[in-house]
């Protein structure tokens, strides 16, 4: 058994997820499920809007443009980043960031 004390808000809820939102939400955990993609998350909390290469200077897992390419579109795709054209360069933000509570249900999570 594990013992998870904390899972976002200490309190009961009620809520009631249809099958169509439980859903929608397996479809974000799936798409930020990789280290490199929680920690684009977390530096584009910081800073944002940034481009591939900054975000790849950034993290400090070894990556290489076009993985994180691959990894920004995947996001975008999934609708956890918006993406702005300036020029050549495409800057990256948070679409909505209200995911990044996830991170502070993560940090009192005695699973970890």
């Amino acid at each position: 058994m594990f013992n998870c004390s904390y899972i976002c808000i200490m309190k009961v809820s009620n809520r009631q997820l249809s099958s169509v939102k439980l859903q929608a939400v397996a479809k974000i955990f799936k798409t930020i499920a990789h280290p490199v993609r929680l920690e684009v998350l977390e530096v584009l909390e910081a800073e944002e809007p940034l481009d591939v290469g900054t975000l790849c200077k950034r993290i400090t897992t070894e990556c290489e443009i076009s993985m994180m390419s691959h990894h920004l579109a995947k996001m975008k795709d999934n609708g956890i980043l918006t993406s702005e054209k300036q020029g050549k360069q495409v800057y990256y933000s948070i679409a909505d960031r209200h995911i990044l509570s996830l991170f502070d249900c993560m940090e009192n999570c005695d699973l970890l």
